[in-house]
């Protein structure tokens, strides 16, 4: 197994609600590694090259408004089966449906205003942090903890 790298962009109503740290720390207890963060403020350019998959769904537009209602944090997180760990962690896309325990679970009641989005590929993933981070505003380190997160033959 290698280690991947997934793009977690912390939505504007987490940032809204003062949930960023209390979110980036669930990520951070889990074992996955900060290789890149900041915050920015989207515009429709680069949620309509994100989004484009919804396109011609009517709620295509609902998604961008919501997105650029305050910032977000671009989150570049590395580890073993990095983009399944994300997707586990945050739980399924509706909040209302999500499972306690799960980030969407514990924090939200909504489908749109869902705290995280989390890349859901390897593939994906690459093109959304090539969109969101130029190269040099991600980082390759290992971790003082990296032998206490994995067995030797995990990685």
């Amino acid at each position: 197994m290698a280690i991947e790298k997934t793009l977690v962009l912390l939505k504007p109503c987490t940032l809204q609600r003062a949930l960023a740290g209390e979110i980036i720390s669930i990520f951070e207890k889990k074992g996955l590694q900060i290789c890149g963060m900041k915050m920015m403020q989207l515009d429709d350019a680069i949620l309509s090259e994100h989004y484009a998959h919804l396109s011609a769904k009517p709620f295509f537009q609902r998604v961008k408004d919501s997105m650029m209602t305050a910032p977000v944090v671009a989150l570049c997180l590395a580890g073993v089966d990095a983009v399944a760990a994300v997707r586990a962690l945050a739980g399924p896309t509706n909040g209302r449906l999500a499972t306690p325990g799960t980030i969407r679970g514990n924090y939200c009641m909504s489908f749109q205003e869902n705290i995280v989005h989390a890349s859901d590929s390897p593939e994906t993933a690459a093109v959304e942090l090539a969109r969101f981070f130029r190269p040099e505003e991600i980082f390759s380190y290992r971790p003082a903890t990296f032998d206490y997160l994995y067995a030797n033959d995990e990685y």
